[in-house]
């Protein structure tokens, strides 16, 4: 819980950026109105939240959902706001999904067995990463690079790639390193 008054107060910076947002350009607002709509603000954030741990004690929870705070908004007669509510959250979970679903499938992007083979000596090192080494999508792709000029070392990969990554790239271990 805050300890002051003065802790409950929203960033001046936040509510000054708001406030500019909001209004016309050209439209300047003095020191003393930018506190008092950052006092109304918090004293509302105060508000909405005692009003939405209502529904949530009365549903049994310690957890206040979306759904409190929008049934919150229409206890304090605050209905118009409801909507926008609404379609600001179908937005963030969708957003939520939608990073959720691309780490996933980066997690999932590569698989298969990866090896370096010192083509001077035929070692081959096998670490248990797979390398895409082709710019195209590949299934059951064998991928086997030669060595340049210069090169001591082939790079084959064995496995299934489905990767929409736009940049796909190699990293070169340079002599006495340990593939990683």
């Amino acid at each position: 819980m805050a300890e002051r008054p003065e802790d409950l107060n929203l960033p001046n910076a936040v509510v000054a950026r708001i406030i500019k947002d909001a209004i016309p350009e050209g439209v300047n607002v003095s020191k003393e109105a930018r506190l008092a709509i950052s006092k109304a603000a918090s004293v509302f954030i105060l508000y909405a939240t005692s009003c939405s741990n209502n529904f949530a004690m009365k549903g049994k929870r310690k957890t206040i959902s979306a759904q409190d705070v929008i049934s919150a908004m229409e206890d304090m007669e605050f209905e118009q706001f409801c909507d926008p509510l609404k379609t600001c959250l179908e937005a963030y979970r969708s957003e939520q999904k939608g990073k959720r679903d691309k780490k996933k499938e980066r997690d999932q992007n590569v698989s298969g067995d990866a090896s370096i083979t010192d083509s001077a000596t035929g070692d081959t090192q096998t670490n248990g990463t797979a390398v895409l080494v082709s710019d195209e999508d590949s299934e059951g792709c064998d991928v086997v690079t030669e060595p340049r000029e210069g090169e001591d070392f082939i790079i084959t990969v064995n496995g299934e790639f489905d990767n929409d990554d736009d940049e796909n790239s190699v990293e070169e271990i340079e002599d006495g390193e340990d593939a990683v």
